[in-house]
């Protein structure tokens, strides 16, 4: 089988994998890279002016919720004043009822409506009779008043329920507003914080970048990894990144020795440049039915960076030397590493074992390969242009069926 996954085997094997490759594989030149930290410097500064701006919100939020808790405390002192005096109220209404119908009971003479008139013409004589109808008169104008009085505070006791009912709503209101207001404070923040990503982080790579190129007597239109390639080529004996000299290699090979792909590559899609991310798929999901099936580099080459990612995913990065350019492989949701950085492998060499760290939803290998790297010292790129520009099919270099029993 080895025979199907060299590339270089034959002149018409050689042909039609330049036709396969993608074009773009330049990294960035010094010019690019001076632009690039510009850009990013601008950036930077906006979005701390917009944290700023979202902090004064914050601030104007916190003190009209400040004033809604005391609006809230001082409509519940007057609920409860209001409560006392709906209490008052009723008490005095109880006591001007029992008052009038005493008054009635106790000056009635009779059943019927002319009980007054019976008793102001039952006097003996003039003088009684004169006396009765003042008396009578003053109770009717008495119990009038009462009745009055009586329907007044009713009416005023309704008046208070209903102003209950209303500060009750009010302060329903109130305490929906305040739950907003806070609502609103927490989208503040998240978005504050999805809104400080990489971008500091990038602006720092792209100024190592920039003096890197520098360091090394790169020309400024000079593509940084046609630079590094002429100086590691040059300087075969340095270690490391960008000064070692990477073996060359014509063939790949798959990283695992029988699997089957579980997500294909789509490429970037759209960059979201709030979160640094990619709505698409930047490289190629590979599993087995071995969850901890040894991992190896598709290709010889260096050792260049293994880390975890922000997510906890165990991160391997190989760079190879491909027809006098760089290219770069990254391996990523590994269970474990087996080699360091600095370290020379073959395509032979286990690297790690295939497992589930980090953001997966279960064990299986993501693979890129790149033209240049964002995470490597001397990658020769930045994360944004990493995912927007450098990112290749790496089914372009490794013969990857949907599944496969040897490398």
């Amino acid at each position: 089988m080895k025979e199907k996954l060299l590339i270089g085997a034959s002149l018409i094997l050689t042909l039609v994998s330049f036709v396969a490759l993608p074009t773009e594989t330049r990294a960035k030149t010094i010019q690019e890279f001076e632009s690039e930290v510009s850009k990013y410097n601008k950036e930077l500064e906006d979005r701390k002016s917009k944290i700023a701006t979202n902090e004064e919100e914050i601030k104007k939020i916190k003190s009209q919720i400040a004033t809604m808790e005391s609006n809230i405390k001082k409509t519940e002192e007057e609920i409860e004043v209001l409560q006392q005096e709906i209490e008052e109220c009723e008490a005095e209404i109880q006591k001007k009822s029992e008052e009038s119908k005493n008054i009635i009971s106790y000056y009635q003479i009779s059943n019927g409506e002319n009980s007054y008139l019976e008793y102001a013409f039952g006097a003996e004589d003039i003088t009684d009779m004169i006396y009765r109808l003042s008396i009578v008169e003053q109770l009717t104008e008495y119990n009038d008043k009462i009745m009055r009085e009586l329907e007044e505070l009713i009416k005023k006791n309704q008046a208070k329920q209903q102003e209950l009912e209303n500060k009750k709503e009010e302060l329903k209101r109130l305490k929906k507003e305040l739950e907003e207001q806070q609502s609103r404070i927490e989208v503040d923040i998240a978005n504050i914080k999805a809104g400080m990503p990489s971008i500091e982080e990038q602006l720092k790579a792209a100024k190592s970048q920039l003096n890197y190129a520098k360091n090394l007597g790169c020309g400024s239109t000079e593509d940084l990894n046609a630079c590094i390639y002429r100086v590691s080529q040059r300087n075969t004996g340095g270690g490391g990144g960008g000064g070692a000299s990477v073996p060359s290699t014509n063939g790949f090979y798959r990283p695992m020795e029988y699997g089957y792909i579980t997500q294909y590559y789509t490429g970037c899609g759209t960059y979201i440049k709030s979160r640094g991310t990619c709505t698409g798929h930047i490289g190629i999901d590979l599993s087995s039915s071995n969850k901890s099936i040894a991992i190896y580099p598709i290709a010889d080459g260096l050792v260049t960076a293994k880390y975890y990612d922000s997510a906890g995913a165990l991160v391997l990065k190989v760079k190879h030397n491909h027809n006098g350019r760089y290219i770069y492989s990254t391996y990523a949701h590994l269970r474990s590493w087996s080699v360091n950085v600095g370290q020379f492998v073959t395509h032979n060499t286990q690297i790690g074992q295939m497992g589930s760290t980090g953001n997966s939803t279960g064990p299986h290998l993501h693979l890129e390969i790149t033209s240049c790297d964002w995470k490597s010292e001397y990658g020769g790129c930045t994360w944004e242009s990493y995912a927007r520009s450098a990112s290749m099919n790496p089914r372009d270099f490794v013969v990857i069926p949907s599944s496969w029993s040897n490398r």
